[in-house]
């Protein structure tokens, strides 16, 4: 294994703010070989996911609105990227919040791939939620508090 010279500590970013009443915040740490998010809610973090940024060549056509969705106002700018996947590595028990935490590292992950498609670090993503809130505000919120860090 290659050591390589790299600035410590790591590039760490943070952000904070209101999701649904609740006080979040937000972590990036980069480091040679990894990106890690955490998002907080009172301290906690339960549940750890990976998404490898290095998977297959995305599929472009998720990317693109057909000319009738664009017709009808419809956008898939929040949709996640489909050839990346969220492995749970601790915590993720209860299968509601796995699927919330599933679907903001992968969101996260796509957010990733699209500022920088050339990007191939393993994405980590710490989450840790009082409560399992799938509106549409409070994820967006939340997606808000991170691209403040990337």
């Amino acid at each position: 294994m290659d050591v390589l010279a790299e600035p410590f500590p790591a590039r760490t970013q943070t952000s904070a703010g209101e999701v649904n009443g609740i006080h979040t915040e937000v972590m990036t740490m980069s480091f040679a070989d990894k990106i890690m998010v955490t998002i907080s809610q009172g301290g906690r973090l339960a549940h750890w996911m990976h998404v490898p940024l290095e998977s297959a060549a995305p599929d472009t056509s998720a990317l693109n609105l057909s000319e009738s969705d664009a017709i009808n106002g419809e956008s898939n700018d929040l949709l996640p990227m489909t050839h990346l996947t969220a492995t749970t590595v601790l915590g993720g028990t209860v299968s509601e919040r796995d699927t919330i935490g599933q679907l903001y590292a992968t969101q996260i992950a796509s957010t990733i791939a699209t500022k920088d498609p050339s990007e191939r670090r393993l994405l980590v993503v710490g989450l840790g939620l009082e409560k399992v809130d799938a509106s549409r505000e409070s994820f967006l919120d939340t997606v808000e508090l991170v691209l403040k860090c990337l």
